[in-house]
């Protein structure tokens, strides 16, 4: 059952923090600007240097084999990246040797969500409504119930045990007779589940502690096989939370199929790559845990950067602009260079779209206190709060439009100045042959 909660805030109070409203929204309208113009100019530095590093680099057509003509030559080269570095994670004493390793960690959690609505009073009074559900979800870090509005699910939540997530990479990755650099490896992402071998006298050190956690909050120890029986208990769920149940219960079929390197005792369930803290997998508790470990494979990649030495590094454009880039699979300079064209394209709007909401979010900020002031009526603020953010709006999108086209005009001069032409030549056209079109037509008429 849903728990509410209500405040009521007074006239005085509103009024006051509208007028507090002011600066910052003007904060906001100041961030949104910024945002823009800083926009504009890392879109055409990174196209400037997308453009700078199509026409530099070069097709390293083998790079099983060191050559020496390559140094300090921007190279895109297709090979296999491979490793001989053993890892480790020390802390369940299992490892391989992968070019890295990844430690998942995620806990069955009481997670409240909030949804709030508000409505004004004759007089200037305003009743907010906040509606507080609670469902069970997999998330990546314990829930402090304790803080939770509904006195029902307070201290709901426990865990069986504390894991923190981790990543290890290797330091000596190969590409042919290269060594890729930090920054290359760590795009590698030719994942696979890392088979445990976790010593028996850990698991049941960990079954132990998780028994003991389990008890001192569910008091009486259920038999897994009432834990198997006892009813699912029903919950409407949200998209997310839909998907996060999809993939638990493919997680949880590849635990009940996987006969594999499989261990089970009391608390702790050891399958495949997954270690699972709990009665019954396949029947979570709040405060189960679940644990899975990945490790990267070698595979083949196609890196664009600079050959220095046995290594690479960085391409440094004219502008200052740097770029270096791994990708999976065989790919041509052409194919990486209009992949990184079209996240260019994408991202320029993105923050267009975001700096422009900023600029509006501003505004309203900034003019909400006269909104406010009305509302005694709240009929009457309603329509002018309306025509306040039409307004607010329309003069948002025309600044942002400004700030774009002086940013061109910065960053872009030559081009923008020709724009700027172009705009005129068009008006004078439209202002002023139209006229006399318009005259030539009155007279034609009168004859």
């Amino acid at each position: 059952m849903a728990y509410q909660e209500q405040q009521t805030t007074g006239y005085g109070i509103r009024v006051g923090k509208s007028f507090k409203a002011i600066g910052s929204g003007f904060l906001l309208f100041c961030i949104g600007t910024a945002l823009l113009w800083w926009n504009e100019g890392r879109t055409v530095k990174t196209a400037k240097m997308l453009e700078e590093a199509g026409g530099a680099y070069v097709e390293m057509e083998n790079p099983n084999k060191k050559d020496a003509s390559l140094d300090g030559e921007l190279i895109c080269g297709t090979a296999m990246a491979t490793t001989e570095d053993s890892l480790s994670d020390s802390q369940f004493g299992v490892g391989a040797k992968a070019i890295a390793l990844h430690r998942k960690v995620e806990y069955y959690q009481w997670v409240e969500q909030s949804d709030e609505k508000t409505e004004d009073k004759l007089g200037g009074k305003e009743v907010t409504t906040t509606t507080y559900t609670y469902s069970k979800e997999w998330v990546s870090s314990p829930v402090e119930s304790a803080e939770f509005k509904d006195p029902a699910y307070q201290n709901k939540n426990m865990v069986l045990t504390t894991v923190e997530g981790y990543d290890k990479y290797a330091e000596n990755v190969k590409f042919g007779a290269y060594k890729l650099n930090e920054s290359l490896i760590h795009l590698i992402s030719s994942r696979e589940g890392l088979d445990l071998a976790i010593s028996e006298d850990l698991l049941k050190e960990l079954d132990k502690s998780a028994q003991t956690a389990y008890e001192r909050f569910y008091g009486v120890k259920k038999s897994a096989q009432q834990a198997e029986q006892q009813p699912t208990e029903t919950a409407v769920l949200s998209d997310s939370a839909k998907a996060v149940a999809d993939s638990l219960k493919a997680v949880n079929d590849s635990i009940i199929k996987n006969a594999q390197n499989k261990k089970d005792l009391e608390y702790v369930h050891q399958a495949g790559n997954v270690l699972y803290f709990g009665r019954v997998p396949g029947s979570p508790e709040v405060g189960d845990v679940r644990v899975t470990f990945e490790k990267v494979v070698p595979a083949k990649v196609t890196v664009m950067a600079v050959v220095d030495g046995e290594t690479f590094k960085a391409f440094k454009a004219k502008n200052g602009k740097r770029f270096q880039t791994l990708v999976m699979g065989k790919k041509t300079g052409d194919e990486i260079l209009e992949a990184e064209e079209d996240a260019n394209g994408f991202w320029k709007w993105v923050w267009r779209i975001v700096g422009v909401l900023l600029v509006i979010g501003g505004l309203n900020g900034i003019l909400g206190f006269i909104e406010t002031i009305l509302k005694v009526v709240p009929f009457i603020a309603g329509i002018f709060g309306w025509g306040v953010g039409v307004v607010c709006t329309i003069v948002g999108i025309v600044w942002s439009l400004i700030v774009i086209a002086v940013a061109w005009l910065f960053y872009r001069p030559v081009l923008g100045i020709a724009l700027l032409a172009i705009s005129a030549f068009l008006i004078w056209v439209f202002a002023f042959k139209g006229k006399e079109k318009l005259k030539e037509l009155a007279a034609n008429s009168k004859k």
